[in-house]
């Protein structure tokens, strides 16, 4: 490993130090949330947030907007709407015969998905498709979308009327599925003072920009990852798809589907994230270990016998991590 590289790791881990600083002066607790958001901004993919209303999942994507030099979308996902409204239409201009294109709220930096299970099945396989491919056809204009480019998915996990669930495969789509939970005590204390007390609320300021952002995730894709680790984040995937030959086979019985190669790949590029935001310039075990209920816990399909014994795809995966051998 260079010189060079190690201090651009120091370097880059610095800025995003900075950038989770900035936006923790908005932010109370949800430590967690706010770094796996961070990871996802870093390794390039997107995220998605699960978590019952008013724990700041749109508040910490707004000011983590606020705090990176790029351009902000919000889509707020209901019922009615339409594919044009995310990704754009054809304007018919009926005076000069001719179709114009008006582009919609995905091209931009940082998209906000709103509630994205509220939405119709027709709109989000538009978001998705432009969340997989990068670009999005018009008519017969295909538009490359912004670099960086990232969607940051809220969805409320409790409410079942009015929503549509988003199919396994198109869930393979995020990078990260991140539980956000309640805040403690004394977070929601601070909350209380900081969102309801006579001060103005605070703001987030710009501090990291676009062509940084893509800087690190080019120094991130450096990082250096032994072979044994790589066949370690293998050997986890694997053990979703076959739990007997990975020596847990009281775990067969509660998978219907394991995890894609995307997950594997997934594990080593947030992997490589944790190690440069850690301030590292290689990967280790516990880096994959860290991360891997977020990689997996939306790209597993666990079973009706998992589901009548009160089993969760987090689970199984905590089963895999503790009895697959780390190297």
């Amino acid at each position: 490993m260079s010189d060079r590289l190690t201090e651009d790791v120091s370097k880059f881990s610095g800025r995003f130090t900075a950038l989770k600083a900035e936006v923790g002066k908005v932010l109370v607790g949800q430590d967690d949330m706010l770094h796996r958001l961070l990871l996802g901004l870093l390794a390039g993919g997107h995220v998605l947030l699960e978590g019952v209303p008013g724990l700041a999942k749109t508040l910490v994507i707004r000011t983590l907007a606020d705090a990176v030099d790029g351009t902000f979308s919000r889509i707020q996902f209901t019922p009615d709407m339409l594919p044009g409204d995310v990704v754009g239409t054809q304007i018919y201009n009926p005076r000069e015969g001719t179709y114009t294109v008006r582009k919609g709220p995905v091209f931009g930096n940082l998209i906000l998905a709103d509630e994205i299970n509220r939405a119709p099945a027709k709109v989000q396989s538009a978001l998705l498709e432009a969340m997989q491919e990068r670009q999005v056809t018009l008519g017969d204009q295909t538009f490359r979308l912004a670099d960086p480019f990232l969607v940051l998915a809220t969805q409320n996990p409790i409410e079942q009327e009015g929503t549509y669930p988003l199919p396994e495969a198109q869930l393979d789509r995020f990078m990260l599925k991140v539980k956000v939970g309640y805040p403690t005590r004394d977070d929601e204390v601070k909350i209380i003072d900081r969102m309801a007390g006579a001060a103005p609320e605070p703001t987030a300021q710009k501090v990291m920009t676009t062509d940084e952002l893509i800087a690190a995730r080019e120094v991130a894709r450096q990082v250096f990852v032994d072979d044994k680790v790589k066949r370690y984040a293998v050997d986890l995937v694997a053990a979703t798809r076959d739990p007997k030959a990975a020596g847990l086979p009281n775990l067969a019985p509660l998978i219907d589907n394991g995890a894609s190669p995307r997950a594997s790949i997934a594990l080593v590029k947030v992997a490589k994230a944790q190690a440069l935001m850690s301030g590292r310039s290689y990967i280790s075990p516990h880096d994959v270990k860290t991360i891997a209920h977020d990689v997996l816990r939306h790209r597993l399909l666990v079973s009706y016998e998992a589901e009548a014994q009160g089993k969760t795809t987090d689970h199984v995966i905590a089963q895999i991590l503790e009895n697959v051998p780390v190297p």
